[in-house]
C-alpha cells in the first residue's frame, strides 16, 4: 500500500464532501433551493470524477478488490457526513448510535487494510 492509496482516501474525502454538500445544503436555513439545486448540478461533474479516480487507486492499492474499495468509501463517509452535519446543521455526532456506527467504520476499513 502506497501513494495510490492515500491519494484515493484524500478523493474519497473530496468525494463525500461534495456529495454531502450536493445533496444537504438545501436543508441549511440559508440557503434557498434554487441555488442548492444549481450547485448540485455545478458539483455533478468533479463529484464523479473525484469518485472515478478514488476507486481506481484504492482498487489498484488493495490488490484489485472492488470489495475493499466499496467498504473503504464507506469508511471514508462515516468520518466525513457526521462532520459535516454537525457543523452546518446541528446535528450531534455524539449519540450512541453515531459513535458506534463510526467506530465501526474504522474497524470496516481497518479490516480492508491490514488483512
Amino acid at each position: 500500500m502506497g501513494y495510490k492509496f492515500f491519494i484515493g482516501i484524500f478523493l474519497f474525502i473530496v468525494t463525500h464532501i461534495l456529495v454531502w454538500f450536493g445533496t444537504n445544503l438545501q436543508l441549511v436555513e440559508r440557503f434557498n433551493s434554487l441555488n442548492t439545486l444549481l450547485l448540485t448540478i455545478v458539483l455533478a461533474i468533479p463529484t464523479s470524477l473525484c469518485g472515478y479516480y478514488g476507486t481506481r487507486l484504492i482498487y489498484d492499492s488493495l490488490q484489485d478488490s472492488l470489495w475493499a474499495v466499496r467498504f473503504v468509501a464507506f469508511g471514508v463517509s462515516y468520518f466525513v457526513f457526521p462532520i459535516l452535519t454537525w457543523a452546518l446543521l446541528g446535528e450531534s455526532m455524539f449519540t450512541v448510535k453515531t459513535m458506534t456506527c463510526i467506530f465501526l467504520s474504522l474497524v470496516i476499513v481497518a479490516i480492508q487494510v491490514f488483512l
